[in-house]
């Protein structure tokens, strides 16, 4: 019987498994570890907690090799030395750092280098021994060791304080108790001081009092022919806007008195003033110019004062300025009207009182000096 031989099926099997050889090869060199390495010592003055035999070692976050070795010092315990071996071109300088990093809250632990400058000079092995590295003090601390730590820390505290604290919460303890049996007066000193100091939630007021125009009159000696228009005041002084001013002497506002004007006090003035000239017979007076119609004159106020000064001797006083304008724009007239008058003030309506009396007192003369320029 003839045996055949299949040639080309065996020339092919024989060079795949030559390639094969080669490929296995290469892998060894390039990813199997039989790159070119180079060994390191790593001295630690603490425990290593986690770094095992094959623990991994990154440079710069990158790993680059792995730990071969860990050993003790016999006469020194708290030495602990490891040996890494790692890429011959990683660029370990004298002033690498080491340290033991955790991959991960919980992962495990690798060897980890980190850089250093460039033209700092490489580490020199010393009697044949692997170039030595000293790992940073606390590298093997991990966040157990430093909470513990910590503890410790703040333990050895409260214990050399112990004194002082017992002394002082016996103090709060004391102090917190004459707060609680003295309540009452703490909460009347407290109440005293808002309302000296004007603090505190006011209520708001409900009364609201009038200005009372002008109407007793003595006989006008003539009653002016043209017409007159007052504009409403201007503001010049310390005049609250639609607030009853009562003050105390250095000018801040009694926060006791809370009554209220019924429109702000410039308009209230300008229509009291005109109902003062209508109650006096002078009719052809207007608060305001209607368009198309012809002006003979203007009375322009300038309002400075209209308040209630709280003394000890209560006052009444407004005072404002006054001026005629003809219909050329001259200044016919010019006068400062002011009034004082010593008033009996209680409360808000005794107050509004004394402003109608010394109100009524002004704008009369008010009204019969205009009569007297027009």
């Amino acid at each position: 019987m003839e045996i055949r031989a299949r040639y080309t099926l065996i020339g092919t099997f024989t060079l795949i498994a030559i390639m094969a050889a080669f490929a296995f090869v290469y892998w060894l060199n390039h990813a199997g570890g039989l790159t070119k390495q180079q060994l390191y010592r790593v001295r630690f003055e603490n425990s290593v907690s986690g770094l095992l035999k094959g623990s991994g070692v990154q440079f710069n976050g990158i790993r680059v090799g792995e730990v071969v070795a860990l050993q003790l010092n016999p006469e020194n315990p708290r030495q602990v030395t490891a040996v890494m071996s790692i890429d011959r071109d990683t660029p370990v300088r004298a002033d690498t750092k080491v340290a033991i990093a955790f991959q991960g809250l919980t992962g495990s632990p690798v060897l980890s280098l980190d850089g250093g400058v460039a033209n700092a000079p490489p580490v020199k092995s010393i009697d044949d021994q692997p170039p030595l590295l000293f790992a940073d003090p606390d590298a093997g601390q991990n966040m157990t060791d430093s909470a513990r730590s910590v503890l410790r820390h703040i333990d050895a505290v409260v214990t050399d304080n112990a004194e002082p604290l017992r002394s002082l919460i016996a103090n709060i303890n004391t102090f917190s108790t004459a707060l609680a049996r003295n309540s009452d007066r703490v909460d009347g000193i407290l109440s005293g001081l808002e309302r000296m100091t004007g603090g505190g939630t006011q209520k708001a007021s409900t009364h609201v009092f009038d200005l009372k125009a002008a109407n007793a009159f003595p006989s006008l000696a003539k009653i002016p022919q043209g017409q007159l228009v007052i504009p409403e005041p201007d503001v010049v002084g310390s005049v609250f806007n639609d607030q009853v001013a009562v003050v105390t002497p250095s000018g801040d506002r009694a926060t006791a008195f809370q009554a209220k004007w019924p429109d702000t006090l410039s308009r209230l003035v300008q229509s009291r003033v005109v109902q003062s000239f209508e109650n006096a017979g002078y009719l052809k007076t207007l608060g305001r110019q209607p368009e198309g119609l012809k002006i003979d004159y203007q009375l322009l106020i300038d309002l400075r004062s209209f308040q209630v000064v709280m003394s000890e001797t209560p006052t009444s006083e407004i005072a404002f300025s006054a001026k005629i304008i003809g219909d050329n724009g001259n200044i016919l007239g010019a006068r400062l009207f002011e009034a004082r008058i010593p008033s009996n003030v209680v409360d808000e309506a005794s107050a509004v009182a004394a402003l109608n009396q010394v109100f009524a007192k002004v704008v009369t003369e008010l009204v019969l000096w205009t009569c007297k320029i027009a």
